[in-house]
């Protein structure tokens, strides 16, 4: 993973947030994220993200569940262990219906699950940088991300020109890593 610099801005309100979001998005600094103390309606919209491909996922997923049925199915019932039921057919789609419909169901609803917490970096033991101590509790943080281009005073200054309670630069390791939450991490800019 790499070491990254980044430039943090708490706010108190959404109020002085969704305007300082617009202003970071459209100034030109790179948005890492935002983070709040509970969901915000329209802040994805004003970070510019597009809409999430989860429900794709979950097609995918069902369409797994559904062929793993009647493939096992298909085999088991005129391979494996062909049984004469009364003079039916071995292979009877009606008769598969129902497990087809379980396992579509259990492939797109565990598949979906493990997906999003891959993509939201919630899984078990994953560790994350805190930015700021009142992040989750009742302060919203805009997280920019710095390069060597990028001038932090300048950046810091604009952060406040937003409305920003309170404005630091952090040195942080980008992205998600497995590790202890009381083992302190000593990060050194390379």
């Amino acid at each position: 993973m790499a070491i990254k610099k980044f430039a943090v801005a708490c706010y108190d309100t959404e109020d002085t947030l969704f305007p300082a979001v617009e202003k970071v998005r459209h100034s030109g600094y790179k948005l890492h994220d935002v983070y709040t103390p509970f969901p915000v309606h329209g802040l994805d919209v004003a970070m510019g993200l597009k809409e999430t491909d989860l429900h794709v996922a979950g097609f995918i997923f069902g369409l797994t569940g559904t062929s793993t049925a009647v493939g096992f199915m298909s085999w088991i019932f005129t391979s494996d262990w062909p049984i004469n039921f009364g003079g039916k057919p071995h292979w009877s789609l009606p008769a598969f219906i129902p497990i087809t419909f379980e396992l579509t169901v259990l492939f797109a609803a565990v598949g979906m699950v493990l997906t999003y917490c891959y993509l939201n970096q919630i899984m078990p033991g994953v560790k994350k940088h805190v930015f700021h101590p009142r992040q989750t509790d009742d302060y919203f943080v805009v997280v920019l991300e710095l390069n060597e281009h990028t001038n932090e005073a300048e950046a810091l200054e604009f952060l406040k020109g937003t409305g920003a309670l309170e404005t630091n630069v952090q040195v942080a390791e980008e992205g998600w890593w497995y590790g202890r939450w009381d083992e302190q991490e000593a990060y050194e800019l390379a």
